[in-house]
């Protein structure tokens, strides 16, 4: 008996083994089921997520709008003044405008390719971070920084800034006459007050600020219509006598060219808008190249024939007196009928202020999710879908400068800033041709169009610094210093203040705000 006190039998060996592997068995099997649960689990997160994006909502004729409501804003009411000015002549002047409308043409086919190849929110900003971003560790990545750091810092708002300012202007002047001006202070409140309803619009949702966008194109368009009509029948009665001068007193001074191709093409701008919104177009190969193609040729007739309407009434000196032709046509043209003018350029800046707030919105939540701007911004709203802390930053900034910022200043320094960086854009179409060659394009630019458009921006940059160089450029280069000191640490090396993340969570709460897929 003791003998056989530890012995096992091979039953008993065999019923133990069956045991451990039964055992190893269930082990496997819960592990299979919870690497299988925390599979579920995961591909339900990303669902959640690719669930809060930015809702597609912008066709092609709403994209159209916008694209109409960005560039037709103040520019064809004040600039032909300027134009006629530095030109010299009234042909040189028609040709300048037909010129850039070209050129402005050229540009859009650039972004075609562009936001065909890299359909993104971000615009310029994205495009120059996918061409540069690669080449280096450190450097690459500098110039879509330091775009995005002046676009949403001092350009856009900058911009935005003389829209609401203008706005202000053609709304409250008419009502206090040329001889008594208005009260100190009621036009930047006034500019204020527009750009909070138009941001309080666009926080609430995309299709309130579409619908607002095409009631007011179809009211400029019809400004603009009515000023053709009118020098159609001017026409027609023989008042060609100032057309007629044809190049006669054209400047031979290229800084005066220059001056009067940037003031032609502050006009213009706004023709990238739809590229910063990439992300909400539906079917963006339909829909992008057919709200450029059929907007800008559109704009650019009605532009040219606007400023051929004018001189059908007016002479040349007339308007070269008058800052804003609008109204002296308007006098002489409608007379009882004179104040309706004010209340179309109003109406006109109404709908570029709108679509500047919608789409620079946009930039700031892009560069965001790159991590190339505070966290909060490329945060929604969990409702309304829409970037509501960006809309919020960039409507303080506006308001800050409409109240301590001059108009012609500001614009000066928008205009310059956006030079320079369209020279970095198309350079960048290139840099991608390169480096993404097998990449799938719907559309594809001619080089000999893209080199066009960057040598024309090129002349239009270095023209201003050599012949007229103002404070507004040295401003310029601090902040790209800035910019540079800011990159370094905070995006280069990621360094974070946990006041920041604190305040970023806070938000959240405070704005019921939610990250989107990227």
């Amino acid at each position: 008996m003791v003998e056989n006190a530890g012995y096992v039998s091979d039953d008993d060996f065999a019923r133990e083994l069956r045991m451990a592997s039964q055992a190893a068995e269930m082990a496997t099997a819960r592990a299979a089921a919870a690497a299988a649960s925390r599979r579920r689990q995961k591909e339900q997160q990303l669902a959640a997520a690719a669930a809060v994006q930015l809702p597609r909502t912008i066709g092609a004729l709403s994209g159209s709008a916008i694209l109409i409501g960005s560039i037709v804003g103040a520019g064809i009411f004040i600039s032909p003044a300027g134009v006629l000015r530095h030109s010299g002549s009234v042909g040189a002047a028609l040709t300048i405008w037909f010129a850039t409308g070209l050129v402005e043409a050229v540009g859009a086919l650039c972004y075609i390719e562009l936001g065909l190849l890299l359909p993104e929110h971000g615009g310029d900003f994205t495009y120059l971070l996918r061409a540069f971003g690669p080449l280096h560790p450190f450097l690459g990545a500098l110039p879509a920084f330091l775009q995005c750091w002046l676009d949403v810092n001092v350009s856009n708002p900058a911009g935005t800034a003389v829209l609401a300012l203008t706005f202000a202007q053609y709304s409250v002047r008419p009502w206090y006459g040329s001889h008594c001006p208005p009260p100190a202070g009621l036009e930047p409140l006034l500019a204020s007050l527009i750009v909070l309803t138009l941001t309080a619009a666009n926080c609430i949702g995309v299709h309130w600020s579409t619908r607002l966008q095409n009631v007011s194109t179809a009211a400029k368009m019809t400004a603009m219509a009515i000023i053709v009509a009118v020098g159609v029948y001017s026409l027609s009665q023989g008042n060609v006598q100032y057309l007629a001068t044809g190049f006669e007193g054209t400047t031979s001074s290229s800084s005066e060219m220059i001056a009067a191709l940037l003031t032609c093409n502050w006009a213009y701008a706004g023709s990238k808008t739809l590229n910063e919104m990439s992300e909400e177009l539906k079917d963006p190969p339909r829909t992008l190249p057919l709200s450029i193609l059929g907007s800008l040729p559109l704009i650019s007739a009605f532009y040219v024939l606007v400023n051929a309407a004018y001189l059908t009434v007016l002479s040349p000196q007339q308007m070269l007196a008058s800052p804003a032709v609008a109204f002296l046509f308007a006098e002489r043209a409608f007379r009882p009928a004179a104040f309706l003018m004010p209340l179309g350029v109003a109406i006109s800046v109404l709908g570029a202020l709108n679509s500047m707030i919608l789409a620079n919105s946009r930039v700031h939540f892009a560069v965001a999710r790159q991590g190339h701007h505070m966290h909060v911004f490329s945060l929604v709203h969990v409702r309304w879908l829409t970037p509501v802390p960006a809309l919020i930053f960039q409507a303080v900034v506006v308001c800050a400068m409409v109240f301590v910022g001059d108009a012609e200043a500001l614009l000066r320094l928008s205009s310059f800033v956006s030079a320079f960086f369209n020279v970095m854009v198309v350079a960048s179409l290139f840099v991608l041709r390169r480096t993404m060659p097998d990449a799938d394009r719907p559309y594809r630019v001619h080089t000999l169009l893209a080199v066009s458009r960057l040598l024309f921006s090129a002349y239009l940059l270095v023209g201003p610094i050599v012949d007229h160089p103002r404070t507004e450029y040295l401003y310029s280069v601090a902040m790209l210093l800035l910019g540079l000191a800011v990159y370094t640490p905070f995006v280069y090396k990621g360094w974070s203040w946990p006041l920041l993340e604190r305040c970023t969570v806070g938000l959240q709460k405070a704005l019921e705000l939610l990250p989107t897929e990227y």
